[in-house]
């Protein structure tokens, strides 16, 4: 099982691994900072350095509890060999502004409009978008919810990272709003939480800033009117 060093640390730059097992251009490590793509954030990349070879991470990929790095070539190494990875950390903090500004729009929605569910979302490292089944949502309400989340975002809000019991997730009203992660829940024993403190809280196992001022100051960059209901907002952060 790969350890999975972001999960309690988002700000992780670089770390020192060991090699558990390679194949052609594939390697596992013992434990990595690198996040593969989850939730609708992008995976990491960057570099990992073996017997003095600094290979390219360009993708990974989750095989049961481990997780693959993609390379760009080769890897030529033996188990037990040390590793020594860097994310590209300008990719990887612009990510977690957009994945934390999410969910700071989502909890505003959820308590104005009370019903409705996300559908989608996907994050880059310079815009995110998000989609909604949400009855009654137009651009002028958009506006008001991102002023409303803006707002939010530079009262400093912290971001708080906690591990809950299946019991105490399922306890929690709202805690997922998609219906994949209402079941995921049912399955899990113990589910990773991030908390916006004050403002949300959910499930969720990607990587987030520290405090809402990180966000910047966030800018709506499309409306999409998808039918009667589904709604499509694209953001992008100054």
């Amino acid at each position: 099982m790969t350890v999975k060093l972001y999960l309690n640390d988002s700000y992780l730059r670089e770390f020192d691994a060991t090699v558990v097992r390679t194949s052609g251009n594939m390697l596992v490590l013992d434990r990595t900072a690198f996040y593969p793509e989850g939730g609708g954030q992008p995976n990491d990349i960057g570099t990992i350095t073996i017997d003095n070879v600094v290979y390219n991470v360009v993708d990974l990929k989750k095989e049961g509890d481990d997780v693959i790095h993609v390379l760009d070539r080769e890897v030529n190494s033996k188990p037990d060999a040390h590793a020594f990875g860097r994310i590209d950390w300008e990719r990887r903090y612009a990510c977690m502004r957009y994945h934390t500004a999410l969910h700071i729009i989502d909890g505003i929605m959820e308590t104005i409009f009370k019903s409705g569910m996300i559908t989608g979302g996907q994050i880059y490292p310079d815009r995110a978008h998000m989609d909604m089944d949400m009855p009654g949502l137009n651009k002028e309400k958009v506006a008001e919810i991102l002023e409303k989340t803006n707002s939010v975002a530079k009262e400093g809000h912290d971001v708080v990272i906690k591990e809950l019991s299946k019991a105490e997730a399922l306890a929690i009203p709202s805690l997922s709003r998609t219906e994949p992660g209402r079941r995921l829940l049912e399955k899990l024993e113990s589910v990773r939480v991030v908390e916006i403190v004050g403002v949300d809280t959910q499930a969720d196992g990607g990587t987030h800033i520290k405090n809402t001022k990180e966000i910047g100051t966030i800018a709506l960059a499309s409306y999409e009117n998808k039918g009667a209901k589904r709604k499509r907002i694209e953001i992008v952060l100054n």
